[in-house]
């Protein structure tokens, strides 16, 4: 790579020490040098083909993938706690290229989403002006931080040939189904083959070629693995939208705007990431997670095994699926969840015979009971609905169930406290033995019958109980019918006999759940990938064939959506796009000649352009496929310690534990199984930075007061002279504490910036900022300048030494500092790097006189990753041609690495009466002969006989005297 020299132009400083480092001079060597790794295009990673093909010396190299969690760029820009992760990867990717990699390090855009869309209902402006402004804003400030990022291969989501192709994974998703037998998925054209040869069975009982297209569609949507559905869903008329579980609040109201949500029922496009749960919990352990995410993970799927249960009821049935089966014969009643399909059909138009006052809730007809039952429940989060310590509260249906094992009749209630969304959205409820069913029956005196011997000496008799007993090692007890009998078994036998007599008898069979639910696909909103999905005059979803795409999102003049009432339930949503009659209703030809459709006017939510991004990084222009197979195979293919594949490094924040991280596996898996991609896995490595926190200081209304003008006083803290409270916290414009990296680059310069963040502590810890100690990274930096440059001439200080001829404290500093940075580069322990360079720097200060040039090289090579700026600068003022960036990083001799001598302590009786300075690789044998001739030790010892020595080289001997 043919470079020149920006170091000669640059421009002399008038300070009373005219070139020493200062805030100035760091701003002049920092844009010069971001203006040529820009121009020379310093950080380009070479592909092995295609437009970005490079240095083939590069591509021979071993490969390294570092990404960051896709930004989301917010118009209130950055503080300084944003840039934590970015500097940690470019530091890290610096390091990497000067250790022979490859490195693939860049930066996109996540731009659809809410936040846009709401500041521009709010302002009118529209979200594509304001986004694509707060990422130019964005990106001048990452660039000022010398983030070495390969800029040909940035993008955002918004680019219509990026969701050109989001648009097309998700047509291929559509197109797929799950194939449990090759548990994998499979081309939906195969399954359509299989129906219409006869080889699988149609649902229902007829032949593939007697059902209607309507009826066909029907059939398929059964099995696709994106499919529409009327299903429960979170719906926000404060927002117009409906929103996923994971984007309500604890109590029931919408993270973003904080409106009541609601349970409705509305037709909606969902991923069917279910089908996958098995492989999503297996492929963890394949990956280089941090535990607690992978826990996370685990816990969000849910798997749990168990047997599903038929009920008979009117000559139907409700499953329920039980994780106990062995306690059957203890469940007195059912629960439906108030959303359940089946409770219309089986709700009676009076209530029967008999039935208590309890069950009805006061209403004269099971139906209005079951009615506003339901728009109770509907005003509550699923986590409210399952809070412990809430009143159990619900409604008799009207009907009556048959528990199979007894043929008992059981009461049919709908809860709250039961979920649409686990299992089957019903349970047979065996109060002895859960907390809730206990609970439940105690408020509507139901029966409570002991089916677990208590191992706690509370007795049998149900009705001097106080809570429900549950436990894994007692026996089962009550239990048996003429066919079957579970008493005096322990659960686990217990749970497979009863398992079997299901089986045999029909009445259920053993099977896993999960708690993961199907993915809601579909937002109310403007700001978002449209799907590629039209309707024909009968309603049966057509996807466009890929030469149509993209399809765009059109410009609208009011691209609000329509919203209402927050606390009105029975609303519906009407989309932004729907009110485009030119751009819905279309004529096309599909195939079979021009039709009259109208299009889908749901937008995709904002995290699919995040579930396959890192694809899009590999082959950023290619506008015929997803991605090079040749291409996606250099960079994320499996190999040795990566056997699913995926990024080398992904670092980000632990909050996207479940859903973007969940998402991407998902998409990543199906795409491997219709053979696009080699990895299985997106990301392999996963680092979690911690968060920089900041301190909030309130007044006594509580509100936030601008921390920059809080004075301390005596251990108190003031604004305007009131007294506040201070908390550490996060930091953010709206708690007025937010530091900006622009002001820290102003006043010290990025490299300091950089060098503090990364210094404050380790990396994966939060930590709170402290603008007053950033000054000591910058003389850090100032001593470093001073080691190598004359501040007074501006010419070098150093001095050609020979090796020989370089003291052996300093050598030994320079070779100890080599090796520890290099293992705490390695291992991401920048604080601890950082640390050792400056012990190395201040070594040669306080070693006084000139510096030798090959300490100072190296010191500067240590620096690089670091402070890329002030070591570019250095580099070429020592006379080097190329760029710091691709330079080979130092290498530690073993033979300086080593203490020359280390302390060995000598106790008598367990007190330290010596200490030795010997030889590291010194014998047991020699060290105890030398401990035993220490002078200090014989006068210890007073000529008393020895009964043992204990000697543990090269650091400790114990003497037991006689």
């Amino acid at each position: 790579m043919s470079e020149t020299n920006p170091a000669a132009t640059a421009p002399v400083s008038a300070d009373a020490a005219p070139h020493r480092y200062t805030a100035a001079m760091a701003a002049e060597i920092e844009a010069r040098w971001q203006d040529f790794w820009d121009a020379e295009g310093t950080y380009a990673a070479p592909n092995p083909k295609g437009d970005l093909a490079g240095d083939p010396e590069l591509v021979a190299r071993p490969k390294k993938f570092i990404m960051d969690m896709f930004p989301y760029p917010s118009g209130a820009g950055l503080h300084v706690g944003h840039p934590l992760g970015y500097i940690a990867t470019d530091v890290f990717a610096r390091f990497q290229r000067m250790t022979g990699h490859n490195v693939l390090h860049t930066l996109g855009f996540d731009a659809f989403g809410l936040p846009a869309e709401q500041y521009a209902v709010q302002t009118g402006t529209h979200p594509r002006v304001s986004t694509e402004a707060n990422m130019e804003n964005m990106k001048s400030q990452l660039r000022r931080l010398g983030l070495g990022h390969d800029k040909r291969r940035s993008f955002a989501t918004i680019d219509p040939e990026y969701y050109k192709w989001t648009q097309w994974i998700f047509l291929q998703i559509f197109d797929s189904w799950y194939d449990d037998e090759a548990k994998k998925a499979r081309p939906i054209a195969e399954l359509v083959a299989q129906f219409e040869a006869g080889e699988r069975a149609v649902p229902g009982g007829r032949t593939w070629s007697a059902l209607t297209e309507a009826e066909r569609a029907d059939v398929l949507g059964e099995y696709r693995l994106a499919y529409a559905s009327d299903a429960p869903v979170n719906w926000c008329p404060g927002l117009g939208t409906v929103l996923a579980n994971e984007e309500v609040t604890a109590d029931g109201r919408s993270e973003r705007g904080n409106f009541p949500v609601f349970k409705s029922k509305l037709r909606q496009w969902n991923m069917r990431i279910t089908a996958y749960a098995d492989r999503l919990l297996d492929d963890l352990d394949q990956l280089d997670w941090p535990e607690a995410i992978k826990l996370q993970q685990r816990n969000w799927i849910g798997r749990s095994e168990g047997a599903r249960v038929d009920f008979p009821i009117d000559g139907e049935r409700i499953t329920v699926f039980t994780t106990r089966p062995d306690t059957l014969f203890g469940a007195t009643y059912m629960v439906l969840a108030p959303e359940h399909p089946l409770v219309e059909k089986f709700t009676p138009d009076t209530w029967p015979e008999g039935t208590r006052d309890a069950w009805t809730g006061g209403h004269a007809t099971p139906a209005e009971a079951v009615a506003a039952y339901r728009a109770q429940a509907a005003s509550k989060s699923d986590v409210e609905r399952q809070a412990e310590a809430k009143d159990k509260t619900g409604v008799f249906i009207g009907a009556y169930a048959t528990n199979p094992v007894n043929g008992e009749r059981v009461p049919v209630f709908i809860a709250d406290y039961v979920l649409m969304g686990y299992g089957t959205g019903a349970i047979m409820a065996v109060p002895a033995g859960d907390q809730r069913d206990f609970e439940f029956a105690r408020a509507f005196e139901l029966p409570i019958r002991c089916i677990v011997e208590p191992t706690d000496g509370r007795g049998t008799d149900t009705s001097t109980w106080e809570d429900a007993f549950a436990s894994y090692d007692a026996k089962i007890m009550n239990s048996a019918n003429d066919a079957v009998s579970l008493d005096g078994l322990p659960v686990v036998e217990a749970k497979e006999r009863i398992t079997e007599w299901l089986e045999r008898t029909g009445a259920g069979e053993g099977t896993v759940n999960f708690r993961l639910r199907d993915w809601l696909f579909s937002r109310q909103r403007y700001w978002g990938e449209p799907f590629p999905i039209v309707y024909d005059e009968e309603g049966i979803a057509h996807p466009l064939p890929a030469s149509m795409l993209p399809l765009e999102l059109p410009e609208v003049e009011d691209y609000s959506p329509r919203t209402f009432d927050p606390d009105d339930a029975d609303t519906r949503p009407e989309t932004p796009l729907s009110r485009n009659a030119d751009w819905v209703n279309v004529t096309l030809d599909l195939g079979d000649g021009p039709k009259k459709y109208r299009r889908e006017t749901n937008t995709m939510p904002n995290w699919a352009g995040s579930c396959w991004y890192e694809l899009r990084y590999l082959d950023p222009h290619n506008g015929e496929r997803l991605v090079d197979p040749e291409i996606e195979q250099y960079w994320m293919g499996p190999r040795e310690g990566l056997p699913h594949g995926g990024v080398d490094l992904y670092v980000g924040g632990a909050e996207h534990a479940v859903l973007h991280l969940l998402y991407a596996r998902f998409w990543s898996k199906v795409l491997f199984d219709l053979g696009h991609v080699s990895s299985a896995e997106p990301f392999h490595k996963l680092f979690n930075q911690g968060m920089i926190q900041a301190y909030v200081y309130r007044d006594s209304r509580g509100i936030a007061v601008p921390a920059a003008e809080v004075e301390e006083r005596d251990g108190a803290y003031y604004y305007q002279g009131e007294k506040v409270s201070r908390l550490l916290g996060k930091m953010g414009k709206s708690l007025k504490n937010a530091v900006t990296p622009d002001e820290i680059c102003a006043e010290y310069g990025a490299d300091t910036l950089r060098l503090y963040e990364m210094a404050m502590g380790p990396l994966d810890v939060s930590r709170p900022w402290d603008t007053r100690a950033v000054v000591g990274q910058f003389r850090l930096l100032q001593r470093l300048w001073r080691n190598v440059v004359d501040e007074n001439t501006g010419e070098l200080s150093v001095v050609d030494v020979a090796e020989a001829d370089i003291d052996a404290d300093t050598l030994r500093a320079l070779h100890k500092a080599v090796d520890g940075v290099r293992q705490d580069l390695e291992g991401m322990r920048f604080n601890t790097a950082i640390a050792k360079v400056t012990e190395l720097n201040n070594h040669l200060t306080k070693a006084g006189g000139p510096v030798p040039r090959s300490v100072a090289e190296r010191l500067v090579l240590l620096v690089a990753p670091l402070a890329p700026h002030v070591a570019e600068e250095l580099w070429r003022k020592l006379g080097h041609e190329t760029s710091v960036v691709h330079e080979d990083f130092p290498v530690a001799d073993p033979a300086y690495v080593v203490d020359e001598t280390v302390t060995c302590v000598v106790q008598i009786k367990g007190k330290v009466k010596a200490r030795l300075e010997v030889a590291p690789s010194i014998s047991d044998d020699d060290l105890e002969k030398a401990a035993l001739a220490d002078e200090k030790v014989v006068a210890a010892l007073g000529g008393a006989g020895i009964r043992k020595v204990i000697v543990r080289a090269p650091k400790l001997v114990n003497i037991v005297p006689a």
